[in-house]
């Protein structure tokens, strides 16, 4: 076990807080370790049919670019993870899901975050709102699941939570 002594520095963001802490190491010597301390998520696997699922494109500024992704984001205060995967559902795809369940549960980088993910699967979606939000996403699209094993396969998906998540369908026998 590993105590922390005193915090070093500290960068906090509405969302996000990071700390640099010195800490008395399992050895009983000095170290440093970065510690994010990051709401909790919720992701979610659309399934339109047994073998067809929405994903979401949106610019990601720490990688410049266009990422292909299932829907995610942070859990709001006094919101239970499954509220916010089927409010970021609606928000990212503009469908509802009659069910969801539980895929799993993960920490994306357990080495210095408190973040965790809860996955879910959707299913027996309506097209409920009137779209997405264009701010965050780009484009909603509809992909066959060989179509998207082949993004995989080309290095073209490259999000880790939705290989994660489109991994652990494979291994709970989803769907």
């Amino acid at each position: 076990m590993e105590k922390k002594i005193r915090t070093i520095a500290a960068l906090n963001s509405h969302n996000v807080s990071v700390n640099l802490d010195e800490v008395i190491l399992r050895n009983g010597k000095r170290g440093e370790r970065i510690k994010i301390i990051h709401p909790e998520a919720a992701a979610v696997i659309p399934f339109l049919s047994e073998d067809e699922i929405l994903m979401v494109r949106q610019y990601r500024y720490a990688l410049e670019r266009q990422t292909l992704e299932i829907p995610a984001g942070k859990v709001d205060p006094g919101e239970t993870a499954e509220e916010c995967a089927a409010r970021e559902l609606m928000e990212e795809t503009g469908y509802k899901a009659e069910k969801l369940d539980l895929v799993c549960t993960y920490a994306p980088a357990i080495g210095y975050s408190s973040e965790l993910i809860h996955v879910y699967s959707a299913k027996i979606l309506q097209q409920a709102g009137q779209g997405f939000d264009q701010r965050e996403i780009s484009s909603v699209e509809k992909m066959r699941l060989s179509e998207v094993w082949e993004m995989v396969k080309k290095g073209e998906i490259v999000d880790g939570k939705t290989l994660l998540s489109l991994s652990m369908l494979k291994i709970v026998g989803e769907p």
